[in-house]
């Protein structure tokens, strides 16, 4: 069946940065949808907004169409999805699940298999366009999985974001993901350096970034960061924590095929470093300060 909103049943799971706003895409779209989260005050601000909620997995996912998981890494997929209790244990046959976590593609590709075991159908559809991407329904989509579950689940993405592509089977999604992820990390670190650099020169930061943006190195991540590295505030829509867990994936992915990533791992380091210095928590913008930290400067103005 076609996912549209007048005929489908959607179990949300995880309503963090991303999945809040997700989830609340659905329903002004016109799904009804029920989510689980494990803090019970997000769930219970969902049912304020016009949602449902559960009080657990089994809870959400009993009576769904199609179940989408956004969670922070592998094992929570692994523990959400395959564990007792989980997804594959309580979703009806001839359900779809939707896994839009940023995860390994081995996982995903295990979780299609295991998916298929019992009759489900699976995507692997990670995403890119952070938290602001997130709130306008603007994010990119990149899915594995077989192209008539695609199809069938087109109506459901174009929900949540505008660029939408099936890249491949399962475990196709997650490999695009992580190449996305090594483009913006190497992005911000150049970003950071150059802002540094400008700063240290004694150049109209604001003015630079202007006329930067208007040119070849213009991007994505000056266009939605540039106002929060110049106020110095690094609000997360995006952690470097999870950015870490992301430049993990490109790295160990990349050995598994024989791909040389040098930029992609000095900026792994780069990003384990912040974390180390206690910025895990912040915007993934925040690797300004860390090559502030390496030219001499206190991030903090101190």
């Amino acid at each position: 069946m076609a996912h549209t909103p007048d005929t489908t049943r959607i179990a949300f799971i995880g309503l963090g940065i991303m999945g809040a706003p997700m989830a609340r895409n659905l329903l002004k779209a016109g799904y009804d949808v029920t989510a689980y989260t494990r803090q019970a005050e997000k769930t219970e601000a969902f049912v304020k907004d016009g949602g449902k909620g559960a009080s657990s997995v089994a809870e959400a996912v009993r009576e769904a169409h199609v179940v989408i998981t956004m969670v922070p890494a592998s094992p929570e997929v692994a523990e959400v999805v395959l564990g007792e209790g989980g997804v594959l244990d309580n979703l009806p046959e001839g359900g779809t699940l939707i896994d839009m976590s940023s995860i390994t593609p081995q996982t995903s590709i295990e979780v299609a298999e295991a998916a298929r075991a019992k009759g489900i159908k699976a995507l692997d559809a990670p995403v890119s366009g952070g938290e602001a991407g997130a709130i306008e329904a603007a994010l990119s989509i990149m899915v594995g999985g077989e192209q008539e579950t695609f199809e069938a689940a087109k109506p459901v993405f174009e929900a949540l974001g505008k660029t939408i592509v099936r890249c491949g089977p399962a475990g196709s999604g997650q490999t695009v993901k992580a190449a996305n992820q090594l483009i913006v990390a190497v992005n911000i670190q150049a970003v950071a350096e150059a802002v540094v650099f400008l700063e240290k020169s004694g150049v109209d930061l604001t003015a630079a970034l202007d006329v930067l943006n208007g040119g070849l190195a213009g991007s994505t991540v000056l266009t939605r960061k540039k106002e929060s590295i110049l106020a110095g505030s690094y609000r997360p829509g995006f952690t470097i924590d999870l950015h870490h867990k992301d430049m993990g994936i490109v790295t160990d992915a990349a050995r598994a095929v024989g791909a040389a990533v040098p930029a992609g791992g000095l900026v792994a380091q780069l990003v384990a470093a912040l974390r180390q210095q206690g910025d895990g928590g912040l915007d993934h913008s925040a690797l300004v300060r860390g090559v502030q930290r390496l030219s001499g400067q206190s991030p903090d103005g101190g």
